[in-house]
């Protein structure tokens, strides 16, 4: 048996830095093996997360938005003529006909999303896409083991989704007990990646932006942030005012919740893998992604780093205890 490792397990090591200012790296990453982007983040594709007006901030950022796939085909159809190929839609693997048609509007590419992308019916649909849109760009996902990453991108991939259970509203690996700590998930897949030369994007447990630098330096080109941007003003999250001021919504697609909106409840013979919760608005998408690439940029000046491929090779990680976070965070009283 084998150690894995989550985010708070790790910590990086400072290397020699000859960068002289935090303001000096460059941030552009790749999305997919033909899509570049100027910063590596990525707002999950879920209903309470994307809209159009945090699609407009992401773009402006020089990011992509990928649509979710919870509304009529007549929405998706409007999403993609007014974004085109700067947009990514969403498709489950049951309809590969309103997927085409939605790549054939003018959709820049597709993010399957399967709970367990690992599977039969993933390969035999991302391999059915690509024979009649070849050149149309296919994320995967989701996955969380080197042998699955393989498998999709031999399929026709673009970019895989690492990631089984690390979401803030997920509760896959309570209810199954099936699912690979995050951080080790995505330096493991990172090995693979390295070799076939396609993007993996870190999907899922991102809190801060420590752990974007970290999944970052492990290998992933880009990370996918659900829980962070619903609660942004710009967000499609419902929202209420609280006892502490403005709240928002943000729920799991396996949650009750979502499923009773959804599908009229939960499919026979099944239990919510996710949950739902309201949590206060933490203010503009703008002054969170901001919050992120400072805290990348301050990190990669620590990693002796003028890009994110040059964090990832510079990376030295060390394992560390549960006292190093303690360690780590302000103390006003004791310790």
């Amino acid at each position: 048996m084998r150690k894995a490792y989550t985010f708070d397990d790790i910590a990086l090591v400072p290397q020699f830095n000859n960068v002289p200012s935090r303001t000096e790296p460059d941030l552009f990453s790749w999305l997919s093996r033909q899509t570049k982007l100027h910063i590596p983040i990525l707002c999950a594709n879920m209903d309470t997360t994307i809209s159009e007006p945090l699609a407009d901030v992401l773009i402006n950022y020089g990011t992509v938005p990928i649509f979710h796939r919870f509304v009529s085909i007549d929405k998706q159809k409007e999403w993609v003529h007014k974004y085109g190929e700067r947009c990514f839609v969403s498709c489950g693997i049951q309809n590969i006909e309103e997927t085409r048609m939605l790549l054939s509007e003018g959709a820049g590419g597709v993010c399957i999303d399967v709970a367990h992308g690992h599977s039969d019916r993933m390969i035999r649909f991302i391999a059915e896409l690509k024979r009649t849109h070849p050149s149309k760009e296919v994320i995967a996902g989701n996955v969380c083991t080197p042998m699955a990453y393989h498998d999709l991108v031999n399929a026709g991939a673009d970019a895989v989704k690492v990631g089984v259970g690390p979401g803030a509203a997920c509760t896959t690996r309570l209810v199954t007990g099936f699912g690979v700590p995050q951080f080790s998930a995505i330096y493991d897949c990172a090995q693979i990646a390295e070799k076939l030369r396609v993007p993996l994007i870190a999907d899922g447990g991102i809190r801060n932006s420590r752990d974007v630098v970290l999944a970052l330096a492990a290998g992933a080109s880009t990370v996918m942030i659900g829980k962070l941007f619903a609660l942004t003003e710009e967000s499609s999250a419902p929202k209420r005012e609280g006892d502490h001021g403005m709240e928002a919504k943000f729920r799991g697609q396996a949650s009750q919740d979502f499923q009773e909106d959804y599908f009229g409840g939960l499919k026979h013979k099944t239990v919510a893998e996710g949950v739902d919760f309201w949590s206060p608005v933490s203010g503009s998408a703008s002054q969170l992604i901001d919050a992120l690439l400072g805290g990348l940029r301050s990190g990669l000046t620590y990693g002796g780093a003028r890009s994110i491929k040059e964090l990832q090779r510079k990376a030295e990680f060390v394992e560390v205890s549960p006292a190093y976070m303690f360690e780590s965070n302000p103390r006003k009283f004791g310790g």
